[in-house]
């Protein structure tokens, strides 16, 4: 994207009005400026002086910010350094076919909207580029009224784009509760019962699947509750050794067996005055299960090796993601243990049943890696909505995060599309619901023009650079991730030339 044209604008109300009405909690990343408007980038692409003129003048006055080249091999280097948020190219140059160059800034930048451009208007010609995913198909000399028309329009549906992209953000904002996110009447049952039982509930058990937000629930107790300036202790119970968990949980005296040099207090002792988190607690051994129980119903704790219990005075949240009423019943937990746990349960719904919420988790976890990646991430394609708001999430809300940050460091552009999701996926990524790109032309078993430029462009860049990966991405105008994409695209990760043994040990 382009220069900054309104860097005054803040965030709507006063960061105060934001706070949690819940538990009184400020969300993170609330506070600050807006992020400054741009003017989307065009990229001109004719071999024609005069129409790059004209065009410059007319896109610059719709609000475009204009690059021109006169060459397809230029295009190329320019979109390698720069991704355009709109490209006009000319159909026949001498050096690329107008089409093979839709191709490519169709793989390389899929945020980057495409308008040919002809004086040999031929509608065989028209139907392919619509095909390969062009905006538009113009004929020269060029209808200006027209031209601005639609110039106006691409400029506006973008900046509307963005507009809901940053509306959904703030709204997600808006409906944080104590760190969880959710506008769906599911999720909304969930925060209002947390709001009720928080003041009163001191044995809760959360239920849901793997990566619904089961810890994130337990910590919006803690803070909704009336221990929240005490501590909340956490123990993942799949994490820890069978022979362990006893004295992790009720601590130990010097010498209660090999390796106890010194006394330690257990988590119950840590957490005293507050709050016990016991995620996955259906995997607790059985001979656990009857001592957490004994410890829930007296409220004491017995260190091991030790005669003396000692009196806690602590919250149990406890979590699971398994059917305990099923465990119970093939006697893998005790069923006492599960009736104690069980004096609240709060059951947290898959991202399946909720996927009004998808947006704004979405435009929450995008905004947050934005800010850490420091990229001018705008929000998503169509392409890409459609691929978010279809998949499966079997992982739930802990995979959709995981998915759009590594679709974040995927992309090169402004927005995320649905190829950088499809690398987020990895190979089960779902189907987009459209065909796939169309494979590079080829002529008499040759690359296509373009992609042989670039090949070849790239390759003499690491002649120069002796093989050096960073300094060749440096000089391109690239991210070294961004390289190795394209060596991997060209099949050049083994022939591409490497540094010398004698540089690479220095």
């Amino acid at each position: 994207m382009g220069e900054p044209v309104d860097a005054t604008a803040e965030w709507g109300g006063e960061i105060s009005a934001l706070r949690c009405p819940r538990c009184g909690v400020i969300p993170t990343a609330m506070s600050g400026p807006k992020p400054p408007a741009v003017r989307p980038l065009l990229l001109v692409v004719d071999d024609e002086p005069a129409v790059l003129k004209i065009v410059e003048r007319l896109a610059g006055k719709a609000g475009f910010e204009v690059i021109t080249c006169a060459s397809g091999a230029e295009a190329l280097r320019t979109l390698m350094r720069r991704p355009a948020d709109l490209a006009m190219v000319d159909l026949r140059m001498p050096d690329v076919n107008g089409l093979d160059l839709l191709r490519q800034i169709r793989r390389s930048v899929p945020g980057c909207e495409v308008i040919l451009m002809t004086g040999y208007a031929a509608v065989d010609s028209a139907v392919e580029a619509i095909k390969l995913g062009a905006r538009d198909y113009l004929t020269k000399p060029f209808d200006f009224d027209r031209l601005r028309e639609l110039l106006l329009d691409i400029r506006l549906e973008m900046e509307r784009r963005a507009h809901v992209v940053a509306l959904e953000s703030q709204v997600a904002r808006q409906l944080e509760f104590c760190g969880m996110l959710g506008r769906s009447p599911l999720m909304q049952e969930v925060f209002s019962l947390i709001q009720r039982l928080a003041p009163h509930a001191k044995v809760v058990l959360i239920s849901g699947e793997t990566g619904t937000g089961k810890e994130l629930a337990a910590r919006a107790f803690h803070q909704a509750g009336p221990r929240r300036t005490r501590p909340f202790v956490t123990i993942n119970c799949s994490a820890v050794v069978d022979t362990l968990f006893e004295s992790e949980l009720f601590g130990h005296v010097r010498g209660a067996f090999t390796g106890a040099v010194e006394s330690k207090p257990g988590l119950f002792e840590a957490a005293q005055g507050g709050m016990l988190f016991l995620d996955e607690v259906g995997e607790l051994p059985l001979s656990v299960q009857a001592k957490l129980l004994r410890a829930l119903e007296l409220g004491e704790v017995q260190r091991v090796g030790s005669l003396q219990s000692k009196r806690v005075d602590v919250s149990v949240i406890a979590a699971t993601n398994r059917d305990l009423r099923a465990e119970v019943a093939a006697g893998r937990f005790r069923g006492d243990l599960f009736y104690r746990l069980n004096v609240v349960e709060v059951a947290l719904p898959p991202l399946r049943d909720r996927r009004e919420d998808i947006p704004y988790l979405t435009a929450a976890f995008m905004r947050d890696a934005a800010q850490r990646m420091g990229k001018p991430l705008n929000g998503l394609t169509p392409a890409a909505e459609r691929v978010l708001l279809s998949a499966r999430w079997d992982g739930n809300v802990r995979e959709l995060k995981n998915v759009i940050e590594r679709a974040c460091m995927l992309t090169d552009g402004t927005l995320v599309s649905d190829r950088e999701l499809a690398g987020a996926f990895g190979p089960e990524a779902p189907s987009t619901g459209r065909p796939r790109a169309a494979a590079p032309m080829r002529t008499n078993g040759d690359p296509a023009p373009l992609e042989a430029v670039e090949r070849v462009h790239i390759l003499e860049v690491l002649r120069q650079v002796n093989g050096n990966r960073m300094a060749a991405a440096k000089v391109l105008g690239i991210s070294r991730r961004a390289l190795y994409r394209r060596l991997d695209r060209h099949r050049l990760i083994d022939e591409a030339p490497r540094p010398s043994l004698a540089r690479r040990t220095s």
